[in-house]
């Protein structure tokens, strides 16, 4: 935890972004050569330092080691500047640069390795009572030389809380925030990361975000016009919901594979498996657990899924 250790062990590279929390930077071991993910996180609390939970939180992911999240290695706090810093190993593409890198047409296997791969590590955090709460396409990382996906960002949101802006005031996306959260709900858990990757699989489909709305409001109604717009028939208790209006517009839901074509990229099943995820209804959405038993991954070697290469 001494920051002064930090920068002795790991030599700052180049700024490879800015995440929702603050700065990324590459990192180079000074003994090993190993290469790690900076992340430089400023903290609000400017004059009381750094909160004791806050730290606690943070240690705890370290304990977070499995295939399918990305590691932390360390986390150093800088009392000076009353920044954390924390030490992630470190993957070249995310989701959405290697959607990019493929010209947005990833093969019906890689979509569901990635799926699979996606809901493996989710699974693992959510029996850990981890729940991300931030899942997008962008902390989502991928290893195309082993073919291998790793979540990112686990458990930072209970840590930090998720900002309205980043670090620069780039406004946090809402295209993949469950509409629980949109509706104002105070207690919410890990269904909220079933509707994200719900989202995301039409995303490695289409090439196009699902649900772009560019506000909360636009995100809601983008939401109601694809599931039609909730009632209590629907969802069990949407209107005890804090932002719910009986007045909403009324949408009537449309067929899911009317904004998800090419079943040559993904199956009835999988798409069986998309509508499971974005059920209204929290406490009715299939769990991680479940979602690895869909008969979509029917055939899916799971010896294999995420050690065989795939192109960059």
């Amino acid at each position: 935890m001494d920051p002064s250790a930090m920068f002795k062990l790991w030599k700052r590279g180049q700024k490879l972004g800015e995440g929702t929390f603050g700065e990324v930077y590459i990192a180079t071991h000074e003994r090993t050569g190993e290469t790690a993910a900076l992340k430089k996180i400023k903290l609000e609390c400017e004059d009381e330092g750094v909160p004791g939970t806050t730290l606690r939180e943070v240690s705890l992911l370290k304990e977070l080691q499995h295939p399918n999240v990305v590691q932390l290695k360390d986390v150093y706090y800088m009392p000076s500047d009353n920044k954390l810093y924390l030490c992630f190993e470190y993957c070249e593409y995310d989701l959405k640069k290697y959607m990019k890198s493929q010209q947005y047409k990833l093969s019906a296997e890689s979509i569901k390795s990635f799926t699979y791969q996606m809901l493996n590590g989710l699974n693992w955090c959510h029996s850990h009572r981890i729940f991300h709460r931030d899942l997008k396409p962008q902390n989502v990382l991928v290893d195309p030389k082993r073919g291998t996906l790793k979540l990112a960002d686990f458990g930072l949101a209970r840590a930090f809380t998720v900002p309205l802006r980043t670090y620069t005031h780039e406004v946090v996306t809402l295209w993949y925030r469950a509409p629980e959260i949109l509706l104002g709900a105070k207690q919410y858990a890990c269904p909220v990361d079933m509707w994200s990757v719900g989202t995301i699989i039409p995303e490695m489909v289409t090439g196009h975000p699902l649900l772009p709305g560019d506000s909360e409001i636009d995100e809601i109604f983008k939401i109601f016009r694809l599931l039609g717009t909730p009632n209590e028939a629907l969802w069990s208790g949407v209107s005890q919901l804090p932002d719910y209006k009986t007045n909403f517009p009324k949408w009537h839901p449309k067929q899911l594979r009317e904004v998800v074509p090419h079943p040559d990229r993904l199956n009835d099943a999988g798409l069986d498996l998309v509508a499971q995820m974005l059920a209204y209804t929290p406490n009715s959405r299939i769990v991680a657990k479940d979602a690895l038993e869909h008969p979509y991954f029917n055939g899916l070697d799971k010896s294999t899924v995420g050690t065989i290469p795939l192109p960059f």
